[in-house]
């Protein structure tokens, strides 16, 4: 490859302005494919920053790698806010389902160090409890006490199983 080039986007919401452009310009890629590409395959991202790399050769040719939004990106659009508490352990700024802890693990699952959905999930409730935000109405340190404790194997553990 000629070349490398990693930005961050929102999902679906490329175009060929900064950050693309004056990173794409120089190089010899059709930069309005470029960004079509990123923007069909980031679409079920929308709006969240997503990070993209863009490998490139001299003829033109090139290749898209979408990585996987931060989880507390991920958090902040499943619980619907802008900004995480400045007291995470006082001040809540939202409560998420375990089924929406759930889905954020398994988005992502690929990125993180856990073999399973269990263990992805607590680390999803790890950014949960910096963030100030709850899981089925518990603080998110006591919820990963009930994950600890087998109380959500049922939910978390279905994937493994099938």
């Amino acid at each position: 490859m000629a070349g490398t080039i990693e930005v961050l986007v929102p999902g679906g919401q490329a175009n060929p302005g900064p950050p693309l452009g004056p990173e794409l310009g120089p190089t010899p890629v059709d930069v309005q494919a470029v960004v079509q590409q990123i923007n069909d395959q980031t679409a079920a991202f929308d709006g969240t920053e997503v990070p993209v790399t863009v490998d490139y050769d001299d003829d033109g040719s090139f290749e898209i790698d979408v990585g996987v939004p931060p989880t507390a990106a991920l958090v902040k659009d499943e619980a619907g806010f802008d900004t995480g508490s400045g007291e995470p352990q006082k001040d809540f700024v939202a409560d998420l389902s375990v089924d929406q802890v759930k889905k954020i693990a398994e988005q992502k699952h690929p990125d993180l160090l856990a073999y399973d959905t269990i263990n992805a999930a607590k680390e999803v409730v790890g950014t949960c409890a910096s963030m100030g935000v709850t899981i089925e109405g518990d603080d998110a340190r006591e919820f990963k006490q009930k994950v600890d404790g087998g109380e959500y194997d049922d939910v978390l553990a279905a994937e493994a199983d099938a």
